[in-house]
C-alpha cells in the first residue's frame, strides 16, 4: 500500500489543522481549488491508467509492480478517483474470504495527496468489504497515521497481531 502521508481532513475533504479546523487556505496545495473529485468503481479497462498512476512510487519501491492481468482482476473491487477526467487515485480491497480481505494499490497522484483523497478510496474499499460480509480487513503500510486516520489499529479486538514470513524478495518480480 502506498504512503501518501496525508493530514486530518476536514468534512469538505480540505486539509484541516490537529484539531480539525480547516487549515488555512493559503497553505492548501495549488490543486485544492481545482474541481472536487469524483468517484467510481474502477474498471477493467482502466488497468492502463492504473499502472501509469502506480508507475512513478512501483519505481521509488513503495508500491508493488502489478501485471495488467492483476490490476484488471483487482478493479472488481476498487475505486477510481477522477479530477476532470483525469484518473487521480486508485484503491482495492482484495476478497480473500468472508473472514479476511486487505487493502490493496493504494495510489494518488502526488499533485492531488493531503486532500482526502486516499482516505476515500480507502473508505469505499473497507465499506465494499462490509458489503460483501468480510470480517477484518487489513492493509499494509508504512504509513501509521494514516491507517490509523481510516480507523485500523495494529491489533485487532481480541489482541490477535498480523505476522508475516518473508519467502522472497518483494522486488523479485521485478526481475522477471
Amino acid at each position: 500500500m502506498n504512503d501518501p502521508s496525508e493530514p486530518p481532513a476536514d468534512a469538505s475533504g480540505h486539509p484541516a489543522d490537529a484539531s480539525g479546523h480547516p487549515a488555512d487556505a493559503s497553505e492548501r496545495p495549488a490543486d485544492a481549488a481545482a474541481a472536487a473529485p469524483t468517484y467510481r468503481q474502477a474498471v477493467p479497462e482502466d488497468a492502463v491508467s492504473i499502472a501509469a498512476l502506480m508507475a512513478p512510487d512501483v519505481r521509488q519501491r513503495k508500491l508493488l509492480r502489478r501485471t495488467l492481468e492483476e490490476l484488471m482482476e483487482l478493479t472488481r473491487h476498487g475505486f477510481v478517483a477522477l479530477r476532470e477526467d483525469r484518473m487521480v487515485g486508485f484503491c482495492a480491497v482484495e476478497i480473500y474470504s468472508r473472514k479476511m480481505a486487505e487493502i490493496q494499490c493504494l495510489v494518488v497522484d502526488p499533485s492531488c495527496r493531503t486532500q482526502g483523497i486516499g482516505r476515500e478510496l480507502v473508505r469505499r474499499s473497507v465499506e465494499r468489504a462490509r458489503e460483501l460480509g468480510v470480517m477484518e480487513v487489513m492493509a499494509i503500510s508504512s504509513s501509521e497515521d494514516f491507517l490509523r486516520g481510516c480507523g485500523f489499529d495494529y491489533a485487532l479486538p481480541d489482541q490477535k497481531r498480523a505476522m508475516f514470513c518473508q519467502l522472497r524478495s518483494r522486488y523479485d518480480s521485478e526481475e522477471e
